[in-house]
């Protein structure tokens, strides 16, 4: 096996888990979650 064919493998492999994180962070179901977590830095206890 080339070292090119594992260089390809790889990032076609990181770009199709980049577009999945992209799909799991825009769904909808998330979206509540996600706007809890962007107020925790001003939360003042």
């Amino acid at each position: 096996m080339d070292i090119n064919i594992l260089r390809i493998f790889f990032t076609v492999l990181s770009f199709v888990l980049f577009v999945a994180i992209l799909i799991w962070a825009w769904r909808n179901r998330n979206s509540a979650q996600f706007k809890d977590a962007q107020n925790l830095p001003f939360d003042q206890d």
